[in-house]
């Protein structure tokens, strides 16, 4: 096995740096990668989670970087967090007195922080394509002189509809790039983005992407939707160490963490509702020992680096057979050993059943943008939502989509309106209805109501025709008979009168 200090063209600094990181010996993947990124060379690589990707990218870079044979380099991740623990890997190869500063571009974040980082001038960036995207529009980001880029988890990018943005940033950055690319699989829109932005790539596999890491002791438990919770009990009570749990909703992630809290157990939840300041409190405590239990949705399958992480248990299986690898990736990371057990329930069965054929063959499937197929009616794996034409999408495209089946149910309701106006009884007799001439024993606030209209129509007409022409309009009766509003046809004075009544803000 090669050490660090074996391979040709690390800078000093960096060497010097891995040695205080106590990083002696390169993974497989980092042993083939940093050679080939060294040298200029485009790459194309795919590996198991927890092997490394990360040093095998950021160690070229900046060893690149302090040469000074490239000026600036751009890293793109899908999720925050794995952006944040990319920074932080960076920030420990780069280590003290190097003279390079990077910065940290995320959405959630304030903004006014990253502009504080992009004042120093710094020669990385790190980011998602959301908030990059963002600065490039405000004109607070300047990419023409970045000539290394890497795409981090390119595949999971593009299930989430970064498209179109990473092609826009792209098109910022120096035509003379190197461009390094890393994906956990390799469908057909991968090896598009890859002909298109990469020129002549070294092809690096290390493993099979669809298997976990054969330190991983697999368990599995089947078990009814009302007893997940007392066997979830049970296995953090015979189990030793930091324990991640995966549900499947933010709603789920937040009320078993407050119930394991109540029980006694040091538990926190992360997941898409927090925000960015209080997701890296969490994550520190967890990494800092301060609590031993995560409940954590999806958001943490992907950049979740724990060295101390000895078990992995889904409470709720994943929707997506990829997503199961990453998870349970979270465990036995840089040649440890861990454990994951996974609650299966009757609905789950089919669920199971795709992971488990994917995982032996590789085959769920793939839709147009790389994820598994839906079958059955239309439906994921027997469960979930509809099918959409992208499953976490663009802010703008998933809107567009949500605002059409919006229009076509607006026109569905009015033609029950419609309908529902013409089949109801018109109220022609009005002889039997209570005539109500004597003006003293109407309530005080038709009397209310009555001054109003005669304050907007003038004192040239009566009050009681007023009124009268009122009860007789057809609007004023579907409101006596629970139709339509009346506020459609009030008057301004009348509105007011109404709030002053009851002393609220209109």
């Amino acid at each position: 096995m090669k050490l660090f200090s074996d391979l040709s063209g690390l800078s000093t600094h960096v060497l010097s740096s891995l040695n205080q990181m106590k990083f002696t010996e390169p993974t497989p993947i980092q042993a083939q990668a940093i050679p080939l990124a060294l040298e200029g060379k485009d790459i194309l690589g795919s590996a198991q989670t927890g092997t490394g990707k990360t040093g095998a990218f950021a160690i070229p870079m900046v060893s690149k970087l302090l040469n000074n044979e490239i000026q600036g380099a751009l890293i793109l991740t899908p999720t925050r967090e794995l952006a944040a623990q990319v920074m932080v890997t960076i920030n420990s190869i780069l280590g003290k007195n190097s003279g390079l500063n990077a910065a940290l571009l995320i959405g959630g974040e304030d903004i006014r922080r990253q502009l504080v980082q992009l004042r120093r001038n710094p020669r990385i960036v790190v980011g998602t394509p959301g908030r990059i995207n963002d600065h490039i529009e405000r004109g607070t980001v300047q990419l023409s002189k970045v000539n290394f880029v890497v795409l981090d988890e390119t595949d999971r990018m593009l299930d989430m509809g970064f498209g179109q943005q990473i092609d826009s940033i792209i098109a910022q950055v120096a035509p003379d790039r190197q461009t390094l690319m890393f994906s956990a699989t390799m469908p057909n829109n991968i090896m598009h983005m890859a002909s298109k932005y990469l020129k002549n790539p070294e092809r690096i596999a290390i493993g099979s992407c669809l298997k976990p890491v054969a330190a991983i002791d697999q368990q599995s438990i089947k078990l009814g939707e009302e007893q997940k919770y007392d066997h979830l009990i049970k296995e953090l009570t015979v189990r030793e160490g930091s324990v991640v749990v995966f549900v499947k909703t933010k709603f789920g992630a937040k009320r078993i963490a407050d119930r394991l809290y109540r029980d006694r157990f040091q538990a926190q939840a992360i997941h898409g509702n927090l925000r960015q300041n209080k997701r890296d409190q969490v994550i520190q405590g967890f990494k800092n020992k301060k609590f031993r239990i995560l409940v954590a949705t999806d958001v943490a399958a992907r950049g979740l680096d724990v060295p101390h992480v000895a078990h992995v248990i889904n409470h709720d299986l994943p929707q997506c057979p990829e997503d199961y690898i990453h998870r349970i990736g979270r465990t036995a990371r840089a040649g440890a050993t861990g454990s994951a057990v996974n609650f299966i329930t009757p609905q789950d069965n089919r669920l199971w059943r795709a992971i488990e054929r994917f995982m032996n063959t590789g085959e769920a499937g793939e839709t147009r943008n790389g994820r598994s197929e839906r079958s059955g009616g239309g439906r994921r794996f027997g469960g979930g939502r509809p099918e959409r034409s992208h499953r976490f999408g663009k802010r703008d495209g998933f809107r567009s989509h949500r605002s059409d089946k919006f229009e076509g149910s607006s026109d569905r309701s009015e033609r029950f309106e419609r309908s529902d106006r013409s089949e109801r009884p018109e109220r022609s007799d009005r002889s039997e209805r209570p005539e109500r001439s004597d003006r003293s024993e109407r309530p005080e606030r038709s009397d209310r109501f009555e001054r109003s209209d005669r304050s907007e129509r003038g004192s040239s007409e009566s009050s009681d025709g007023a009124f009268r022409r009122d009860r007789n309009d057809r609007s004023f009766s579907k409101k006596r008979s629970g139709g339509f509003s009346r506020s459609r046809f009030k008057s301004r004075s009348q509105s007011n009168n109404r709030v002053d009544r009851f002393g609220g803000i209109q």
